[in-house]
């Protein structure tokens, strides 16, 4: 997961820190200076900040003091406890911790060694797909040779300060830490998923159901070394910072520390009681005003869903085959929202709200190879850095809706067809979804909300079983040299084959399945066992050179040795045919002479003369 770490804006630590130490000077970051543009990107500066190196602001500078915990950490005068809580939970996370804050004993000052000191640090963060090392100074903004942004409940403890001074670096400034996200900051120290719950569009407090489920997943989570964190949502600027009667503050981000259930009782009593808590442990970015409720700083699951109002569990992916764990397939795909004039070739058409250009976005094509399947999807966007010139690095509003097309679709969509899922649209820097999907073929349409506005993305999929997702760039089948020889599509066709009646009962209900043929190409159903009704809900797409050829639809009972024919029906599916459903008897197959066969088959065609039409 850390291999292949890329060096940012191209700065190699180890290269920098061997010139340093060659002439004897301490490191100092050209690309972050110690200037107020590192800083601030809107604003006038406050008080005079001086910038200062640990060894000025304390005797014996560490970057660790006893170890490492989420009790380290308080919050500064940038508006940032989603960035120190995300920290709190890292640091509870020794193999994750390990990986930011790489070669941790290389990078701790050595008092037996002073000459080995060149004033720089680096720290892994994951950035829109890949891993980065991002380089630092040591030199700190201060107030009155105090800290003003993070530090550690130590004076001269400092891994806290500089791994928030390297993330500013990459958001730009230490002002763009200002009202971020959560999610975001988990995301970047794991390379994970970030799932956001609202608690009280859930349910979750008055529901017990509901909240032992999202428990079990949320222990899941943190069994297999994942990161979450709580807050409350402050509505208004008045509740900022308000503090309810039960100790919690509004408007802050909690780190979850432990997830446990807690058997009631003492020594052996314990072994006969079947009764148990469910209990979490949070940490305030603050160190002050904790909960003061029943437990102190753990509280039980029941209470965090009443006066909390949001969670955000980071699940870490799981992609290796040689875990215990479930293991996941990913697809990771980049793409762009990029304008043209061409609407054949703009891809920045907006949400569906916008009926004319939506089908103009990216799409991406992914197959579920299950019966049923858990599929988790991710879309991120490209951080935007925020400068003094450019001003604060927006989010864009996006989002993505996802739509179960034909089996055999190898080009873009061009009309609507049943949508399977939909994310929320939020000017989030990433959206996810969690979705149950039968087994089919899948189009997601990731969009700016609005039509028109550019930038990159990041699409992320996981499936129990490779989905083969691609991105689909052609809007019909291409043209070539042999198209004159062999000819080309005329027309395409949709064929929709909803269901059946009245099949055959041979000795009894049958497992049937549909074939649909047509010019060489064809698709199969998924079997449905045991009845003589079955709903098969499959579609397939044809582009046909000989429109005059039918298009046959067969149905078959799946036996052990032989499968047995039930019948079939052949349509013309001419454009002109204004009737789209069709129920139909089912026919023989004897000598071209049709003869009735037990059944009826439900089917909607459409088709048009126009390649881009469906």
């Amino acid at each position: 997961m850390f291999s292949g770490v890329k060096p940012y804006e191209n700065q190699n630590y180890s290269a920098l820190k061997r010139a340093c130490l060659r002439r004897k000077v301490l490191f100092e970051d050209p690309n972050f200076p110690a200037t107020d543009d590192s800083l601030y990107y809107q604003g006038a500066p406050g008080p005079a900040v001086r910038w200062k190196r640990p060894k000025d602001i304390c005797e014996d500078p560490r970057l660790f003091v006893d170890g490492i915990s989420s009790h380290d950490l308080h919050q500064g005068q940038v508006g940032n406890c989603w960035f120190v809580a995300a920290c709190s939970s890292l640091a509870s996370r020794e193999a994750l911790w390990q990986k930011v804050i790489p070669d941790w004993k290389e990078q701790e000052w050595d008092p037996k060694k002073p000459d080995a000191y060149a004033g720089i640090f680096h720290f892994h963060f994951w950035r829109f797909g890949e891993w980065v090392d991002v380089v630092i100074d040591d030199r700190l903004p201060t107030v009155n040779n105090q800290l003003i942004y993070c530090h550690s409940s130590s004076r001269n403890e400092f891994w806290c300060a500089l791994v928030e001074k390297a993330y500013a670096k990459l958001a730009g400034c230490y002002q763009a830490l200002d009202g971020g996200n959560t999610a975001d900051a988990l995301v970047d120290f794991t390379g994970g998923v970030s799932e956001p719950i609202d608690l009280t569009e859930g349910g979750f407090a008055h529901d017990e159901a509901k909240r032992n489920e999202l428990f079990e997943r949320v222990l899941k989570v943190h069994s297999r070394g994942g990161l979450i964190s709580a807050s409350i949502k402050a509505v208004t600027a008045e509740d900022m910072e308000a503090r309810l009667a039960c100790g919690l503050v509004k408007g802050h981000a909690y780190a979850i520390t432990d997830v446990r259930k807690v058997r009631l009782g003492h020594g052996l009593l314990t072994l006969f009681k079947s009764e148990k808590l469910d209990m979490i442990r949070l940490r305030n970015p603050w160190g002050e005003r904790e909960w003061n409720g029943p437990w102190s700083d753990t509280m039980t699951f029941k209470d965090l869903c009443q006066y909390f109002t949001d969670i955000i569990k980071c699940r870490l992916i799981n992609t290796s085959y040689l875990s215990i764990h479930k293991t996941w397939e990913e697809a990771r795909l980049h793409g762009a929202w990029t304008h043209h004039e061409d609407p054949h070739q703009n891809r920045s058409g907006g949400c569906i709200n916008h009926k004319d250009t939506f089908f103009q976005n990216p799409q991406y094509i992914f197959d579920v190879k299950k019966p049923e399947d858990e599929v988790l999807i991710c879309i991120q966007q490209r951080p935007k850095q925020s400068t003094r010139r450019g001003g604060k690095g927006e989010n864009l509003a996006i989002g993505f809706d996802i739509y179960q097309v034909e089996e055999n679709r190898q080009y873009r969509m061009h009309s609507l067809q049943h949508r399977a899922a939909s994310s929320i649209y939020i000017n989030s820097r990433s959206v996810f979804l969690r979705t149950e999907q039968p087994e089919g073929r899948y189009v997601i349409i990731p969009t700016t909300f609005e039509p028109g506005h550019t930038g990159e993305f990041l699409l992320r999929i996981f499936t129990d079983v490779p989905s083969s997702c691609r991105e689909l760039r052609l809007d019909e089948p291409p043209r070539s040299c042999w198209s004159s020889l062999c000819g080309y599509p005329q027309q395409v066709t949709q064929v929709h084959v909803l269901a059946a009646a009245g099949l055959k009962e041979s000795p009894s209900e049958p497992n049937s399945y549909v074939i649909i043929k047509c010019e060489g190409d064809k698709v199969r159903s998924a079997v449905q066992k045991g009845t003589s009704k079955p709903e098969y809900n499959v579609k397939g797409i044809f582009y046909r050179k000989k429109p005059g050829q039918s298009i046959t639809i067969q149905i078959w009972n799946h036996r052990v040795l032989k499968d047995e024919f039930l019948g079939q029906v052949c349509l013309k599916a001419d454009p002109d045919d204004l009737q789209a459903l069709h129920t139909l008897r089912l026919q023989d197959r004897n000598n071209g002479q049709s003869s009735d066969l037990p059944g009826t088959i439900a089917v909607r065609v459409l088709s048009s003369a126009s390649l881009r039409a469906i």
